[in-house]
């Protein structure tokens, strides 16, 4: 199909991940004051939705646990930016096989749980947007797959619409796609329904134009969709996906870098893809915006 600029654009900020970056550079937050404060210095920057993981405070590494979610929720709550709050959903699917040869029983990193658990921050938060990854998926890592099989997501996704929280659903490959259209036939997610196309995440879609164009005509007409890649590509999609009628993410999840050497922060990297967007003649768009375009309710501070 023929695609049309967008020309109302939102800026999506991925402030921490659950990936080892916090290695690899210092601005990666990890506490939920970091994270937080991250998060408003993004969305006073530009950025209508942040999307957040938690991390442990002291070692950095992803974390479920509900007294940091809620932290992080409440600071953004109360600080003096509005903000789209957009939590992950995606922790708790992970298997760690043992090796070629005996992949059984699973190895450490294996991080299985229900449904219910794997929602429960989600249910005590009430953030305007969680996500739903919509698929299993080998990732780079050689014995690691990221596990969600239908009835996991059919469970998960009736929970949140329940909750009245919106699932971005994220898709790593066309499959994901065609599951995502199910889930709406079968009325377990409501239509229209709002996607992140995630593109160059080994092993899945890679980020070459054909796929992403590939994905994009997979989409129905009235759905709405954001794109990123990651590391060197992530400005390159800015510019993708508001050409291929689409919004836009960022953010130290996919890219640490601002430039060659030069290691990025959240606000600097929604403030380049502020430019990007502004230069090619369209607008971006605040959380208010967004809301409506979405049917989002916003919830106040406790």
């Amino acid at each position: 199909m023929p695609l049309t600029m967008n020309r109302e654009v939102f800026i999506t900020c991925a402030v921490t991940g659950s990936g080892g970056t916090q290695e690899r550079s210092p601005h990666v937050p990890r506490s939920p004051k970091q994270i937080a404060d991250s998060a408003i210095a993004a969305a006073k920057a530009g950025a209508a939705i942040v999307h957040c993981h938690v991390r442990d405070p002291e070692s950095g590494a992803p974390s479920r646990r509900l007294d940091l979610y809620r932290e992080v929720t409440e600071r953004i709550r109360e600080a003096d930016v509005d903000v789209v709050l957009n939590l992950t959903a995606g922790m708790g699917g992970d298997i760690v096989f043992s090796g070629v040869e005996t992949p059984l029983p699973p190895a450490d990193g294996t991080d299985m749980i229900g449904a219910s658990e794997r929602v429960a921050h989600v249910a005590e938060c009430r953030p305007e947007i969680c996500t739903l990854d919509c698929g299993t998926m080998n990732f780079a890592e050689a014995d690691y797959v990221m596990t969600n099989t239908p009835g996991m997501l059919r469970a998960m996704g009736a929970m949140m619409t329940e909750l009245g929280v919106k699932p971005e659903i994220e898709a790593f490959d066309t499959g994901h796609l065609w599951f995502a259209k199910e889930l709406v036939k079968e009325g377990v997610l409501d239509a229209p329904a709002l996607v992140q196309l995630c593109m160059g995440v080994p092993w899945g879609a890679p980020d070459d134009l054909n796929t992403f164009i590939a994905m994009v005509n997979n989409l129905p007409d009235d759905w709405t969709f954001s794109a990123f890649s990651l590391g060197r590509h992530q400005m390159a999609y800015v510019a993708a996906a508001v050409l291929a009628g689409g919004n836009v993410r960022v953010g130290l999840e996919d890219n640490l870098w601002l430039d060659k050497g030069v290691l990025a922060e959240n606000w600097q990297l929604v403030e380049r893809a502020h430019s990007i967007v502004e230069n090619m003649g369209a607008r971006v768009i605040g959380p208010a915006e967004v809301r409506e375009k979405l049917g989002l309710t916003k919830r106040a501070p406790k």
